[in-house]
């Protein structure tokens, strides 16, 4: 039998959360995606994953998956996450943020300037399309790339989402090792959400990182 998609969002889920990330500063509790899953599920879902080799890049363009989107009024989609991630984030008339302070979890780095961080596509634009994205249709894509439903977007260092680049977890990992059990969690539940393959290294790699959890 043909397993249900699982990437249609339902329009009450989604315009619940644009509210609950507009309004309002980030507090400790939300200052994270949102559908990060426990070890117990994370570990379901990786075994449920299709393992495949890795596609090829080829016809493949940022363009193609179409970001940032408006979300709310005058915000896009990386002003709503900078505003969900910061802390006493100040925005402007056109949504910008003009004061606040952003926690990089990938390297524990404290950022005051918005300039200075990336709202980083935890699974890579690129990673996705060689895993089963370059057959979506553009409407799919930019529901991808602008996913504020599931643990995709999440405000850190710029450089160090410009380093990590289109990498899996079998070669980037958080230097903050205590992350990488969220890490993993969260790339695991994209991956299902979004019914995208992995490699066979990958999946290991995974499997190592939800072993570095807590019980």
């Amino acid at each position: 039998m043909a397993r249900t998609p699982r990437w249609t969002v339902h329009l009450a889920t989604l315009t619940a959360l644009t509210l609950a990330v507009t309004i309002g500063g980030a507090s400790a509790a939300d200052a994270t995606p949102s559908g990060i899953p426990s070890t117990a599920t994370a570990r379901a879902e990786l075994d449920a994953l299709t393992v495949a080799p890795q596609g090829s890049t080829s016809g493949y363009s940022r363009d193609l998956f179409p970001h940032w989107i408006t979300i709310s009024g005058s915000c896009n989609t990386r002003e709503t996450v900078l505003k969900r991630d910061g802390t006493s984030v100040v925005t402007d008339s056109s949504c910008a943020a003009v004061s606040g302070s952003w926690y990089s979890p990938y390297d524990g780095a404290t950022w005051y300037a918005a300039s200075d961080v990336d709202i980083d596509h935890l699974v890579p634009l690129a990673e996705a399309w060689r895993s089963g994205a370059n057959a979506w249709t553009t409407s799919r894509r930019q529901s991808f790339a602008n996913d504020l439903t599931h643990p995709e977007l999440i405000a850190v260092t710029d450089n160090v989402n410009q380093a990590k680049g289109d990498q899996d977890p079998s070669t980037w990992q958080p230097s903050v090792y205590s992350y990488r059990c969220t890490y993993a969690r969260m790339w695991i539940a994209v991956k299902y959400y979004w019914d995208l393959t992995a490699q066979a290294g990958e999946v290991g790699a995974l499997q190592d990182m939800l072993d570095t959890c807590t019980a």
